[in-house]
């Protein structure tokens, strides 16, 4: 068994493909008898399912994981942030508390009760998100509802303050750990 955890820097929103690669990451390296993972992450944040998906997935594996805000953690990233047991953050580093949104392709035509059934779910996310956020910071949950309606950017301090951050650090991991790199490159349109 592995005697330093594997490290998987999380460098991309949050997509199919790039949670799809940290879950397969992670399940290759537990069929190894790995247990232990720190998560660098720095994401611009992305698709809610995705979010709440990983989110669930770390908090219900039996390992240890350890989230490190290396840059920006924005968004549904600030979920993925809180699968994290332990979670750091580099001194220079920002999270931003936003609600939810609908993208709609143009043009779009949507009877009434297809509006009704976007608007549910929108308000669910919002209610499923603003859940997590407490449960991991200990902050009332209409508070965090408030702060994302707010649009909230908070500091690595006031992170900390919030309870979202456990510890501010600067290193990230020690030598001669493996370091497995989630990255996600955007396709250009041909011309």
């Amino acid at each position: 068994m592995p005697d330093q955890p594997t490290v998987i820097k999380f460098f991309a929103p949050v997509l199919d493909v790039t949670i799809n690669a940290l879950m397969n990451a992670i399940d290759q390296k537990m069929k190894a008898g790995q247990r232990s993972f720190i998560i660098l992450i720095s994401s611009p944040g992305g698709n809610v399912f995705y979010g709440l998906s990983a989110y669930n997935y770390l908090k219900g594996i039996p390992a240890d994981i350890s989230t490190h805000n290396f840059g920006s953690v924005d968004s549904i990233g600030v979920i993925l942030y809180c699968g994290g047991t332990k979670r750091l953050s580099v001194p220079q580093a920002r999270f931003l508390l936003h609600g939810v949104s609908a993208q709609f392709t143009q043009p779009t035509s949507l009877e009434e009760k297809q509006l009704e059934e976007r608007l549910n779910g929108l308000r669910i996310d919002l209610e499923n998100i603003a859940k997590v956020i407490a449960a991991n910071t200990g902050k009332a949950q209409d508070e965090v509802f408030q702060a994302m309606l707010d649009r909230t950017t908070l500091n690595p301090e006031e992170a900390m303050a919030w309870g979202l951050v456990h510890e501010i650090k600067t290193e990230l991991f020690s030598g001669g750990a493996e370091v497995i790199s989630i990255q996600y490159q955007q396709q250009q349109p041909s011309s």
